[in-house]
């Protein structure tokens, strides 16, 4: 998902880089090298060389490795007898000395084969304060970076006269965080980046849930805000020294970005301005939000409000939503105003007919809206149902009801009703929630959320529902696996499958909406052409549209499929074929046979039989929504039973897998996963359940004081 941040506007003057690579990133947990890691790492440098940027690495490590390999060498050389007495530790210079070799023969190898120079430099804290020294090394560097090549700097430990464990501030620098900044001001650095084991710095310890990634560091804000963890598992920094190296440099005014260096090509992540890591800039106070969107603080504030909205009785949030569908009628013409706005705007920077389409809210579809609500508000009141009644033991009661899911998280694309009908339903089902409509809906979803949460009372709180306007805050938003408890993608397969892949929250929801109609030999071809015509044009972007149309081959002889051809295009429909129909009937192959178009757009094919169809569904679709015109009920039976689809049709048209076609009010959503809800989701599929027992006073007593029954009794 690409999220980048405005604040990092500098990055276009960005030439000469100092990355500084920390023990932890370029070691594993056993103080080997970490391979894998360092070859990435070097990877990335490489590219940006090529690029044109100026690269120059400080990289820890020496000590750790060199640790390691001598205590293997000395392992190895024991006897038993000296493996039996207090084990002394090893010397840190010597450590340092043995350790630096194999990280520069490393670091040689790995940069060898990707045709790239390094060079070794090692500095010690009194080199600094030799002026001679500070005017050589500039000129050093100026010839090295205009060969290409990498310099890899690293603190001289085996002759540095500094003492461990160099926790003071003393002298000129005091670890290889300290000698990093040092560097970008001496040799005037445009990017210092600070390589880590943490994806940046956070507000507490990053394994508390209750931590949150600071993009962006505000002194003023977050100095005594912070609570710093533990130092690095195997270097002398951790966080601490990142942090003060980073404020050095940021106020001499060079930016800093500490972020980690386990996540694949962050570096080139960082330089095409993702806002991943914590960025110091000094001029990051002038950034700063009056008030920063928290993710979690919507998050549990919703979660809150939802609590207060299950207190109340079925009558008051039937109210609630009466009084959100009247409120929608009074600001008719505001919430048009800014909906032609977004119109306008999406028309104007080129975007496709079937998206603008989806964005439109004409006073027709805010009646609509109006309505369904109503629908939903009247429904009988899903929280607290007795769904299942079993009497354990006399006495005993055990009761399964219905229950809210608690706070949802809805990511949608384009359709500012779906605000509207999921806002509806999570009311109903008593839900908190977090909205985070698309840019191109921006201000239509802005005055939705205003009006609708302008009318939850104040017992409830308008943060009940939560509008998410930057997409920064859903990477945050889909951490928070505590707080949220499911996740709707609504929009492009990319956008579901993005989703998908980047949380631990469960995710309801469907990809593509690849539905097809199958039209029997048995057909009444009358009926067919009706229901392929509605199923493809009433309105080609839902992703209930008809996007394959699969035709027996007797109905070719018959002459029906040229007929529907010709129908299909004077309604302006292109089409494309299959292998069989494409060469039939002259018309262009498709590009793949699981494909969604949604616009006026499909593709033909013929079958051999019902069995074929099943087949082509089953292979090609998505689990949507399909449907068979027959009049032979084997056929048809045999059609409903085998496609394993989320909605499956006889003699009607796809268009009717819709909530409130369905009678549900209204939907969140189409759900093709085979758990939780399926097919059109609306009130139930925002439900879960809850275990009551009523008892009076029995005790288990290893199953001694109880006798069984296990008796079903009447709801």
């Amino acid at each position: 998902m690409e999220n980048t941040d405005p604040c990092r506007h500098f990055l276009k003057d960005v030439k000469r880089i100092i990355i500084k690579v920390g023990t932890a990133v370029v070691t594993r947990q056993d103080g080997r090298l970490a391979v894998g890691k360092l070859g990435a790492l070097c990877e990335q440098i490489k590219e940006l060389n090529s690029l044109g940027y100026e690269i120059i690495l400080v990289s820890s490590g020496a000590v750790g490795l060199g640790r390691q390999r001598l205590r293997y060498r000395k392992l190895i050389n024991s006897s038993f007898a000296d493996l039996q007495k207090p084990q002394v530790e090893l010397d840190g210079k010597a450590c340092a000395a043995v350790g630096q070799n194999s990280l520069m023969a490393l670091y040689d190898v790995l940069f060898s084969q990707l045709d790239v120079t390094s060079a070794q430099l090692l500095v010690t804290d009194n080199d600094f304060r030799d002026k001679d020294f500070r005017m050589q090394l500039s000129e050093t560097m100026k010839s090295l970076l205009a060969l290409k090549v990498i310099p890899i700097f690293n603190e001289n430990d085996a002759v540095s006269t500094r003492k461990a464990p160099y926790e003071d501030s003393s002298g000129i620098f005091w670890d290889n965080d300290s000698l990093s900044a040092l560097l970008a001001l001496e040799l005037k650095a445009d990017l210092l980046i600070l390589l880590s084991d943490v994806e940046g710095l956070y507000s507490g310890p990053p394994s508390d849930p209750r931590s949150k990634l600071i993009h962006t560091y505000i002194k003023e804000k977050h100095q005594s805000e912070i609570t710093f963890g533990d130092k690095s598992r195997v270097g002398r920094g951790g966080m601490t020294a990142k942090v003060k190296a980073s404020i050095h440099a940021a106020e001499a005014g060079i930016p800093v970005i500490i972020t980690s260096g386990y996540a694949a090509e962050n570096i080139i992540k960082v330089l095409q301005g993702q806002r991943i890591g914590t960025l110091f800039h000094k001029d990051a106070h002038k950034w700063a939000p009056v008030k920063e969107v928290d993710a979690r603080e919507m998050a549990v504030a919703a979660r809150d409000c939802s609590r207060r909205l299950q207190a109340l009785s079925s009558e008051e949030r039937k109210q609630i939503l009466l009084k959100i569908a009247d409120a929608l009628e009074a600001h008719q013409n505001e919430i048009r105003i800014e909906n032609e706005a977004d119109v306008a705007d999406a028309k104007e920077a080129g975007y496709e007919k079937s998206l603008v389409a989806r964005l439109v809210l004409k006073n027709e579809k805010l009646a609509s809206l109006a309505n369904n609500i109503r629908i939903i508000a009247n429904m009988e009141d899903p929280i607290g149902r007795v769904l299942k009644r079993t009497e354990l033991a006399e006495g005993l009661i055990l009761e399964k009801t219905s229950s809210s899911l608690g706070v949802l998280l809805i990511v949608f694309e384009s359709r500012p009703d779906a605000l509207v009908q999921i806002a509806s339903l999570a009311i109903r089902s008593g839900n908190g929630l977090l909205l985070k409509g698309g840019k191109e809906a921006k201000r239509s979803n802005a005055i939705l959320h205003k009006v609708i949460t302008e009318a939850i009372p104040d017992i409830v709180g308008s943060k009940l529902i939560g509008l998410v306007t930057s997409r920064a805050e859903i990477p945050e938003l889909l951490k928070l696996d505590d707080v949220i408890d499911l996740v709707i993608p609504r929009g492009s397969n990319k956008l579901v499958s993005q989703i998908k892949s980047s949380t631990k929250i469960p995710v309801l929801g469907h990809a593509d909406g690849i539905c097809h109609v199958y039209v029997d030999k048995s057909a009444d071809l009358e009926m067919a052409r009706r229901i392929v015509l509605d199923a493809k044009i009433d309105y080609p972007a839902g992703c209930n549209a008809m996007e394959t149309l699969l035709v027996h081959k007797d109905l070719v002889e018959k002459g029906w499929l040229n007929s529907i051809i010709i129908d299909l295009r004077t309604e302006g429909v292109t089409l494309y074929g299959g292998p069989k129909a494409s060469p039939l009937l002259n018309i262009p192959m498709a590009r793949m046979l699981h494909h969604e178009y949604n616009s006026l757009a499909c593709t033909v094919e013929i079958v051999d039989d019902v069995y074929a169809a099943i087949d082509h569904i089953n292979l090609y679709g998505s689990a949507h929504t399909d449907s068979v015109v027959a009049e032979d009920h084997e056929v048809a039976n045999v059609f409903l039973r085998q496609v394993d689809s989320a909605a499956v049709f006889h003699n009607a048209s796809t268009r009717f897998s819709d909530g409130a076609r369905f009678g549900l009010g209204a939907e969140v959503g189409i759900s093709t996963s085979r758990i939780h809800a399926r097919g059109p989701v609306g009130v139930d599929g925002l439900l879960t359940t809850r275990w009551i027992l009523k008892g009076s006073g029995q005790i288990v007593d290893g199953d001694k004081a109880v006798n069984y029954t296990h008796r079903d009794l009447s709801i």
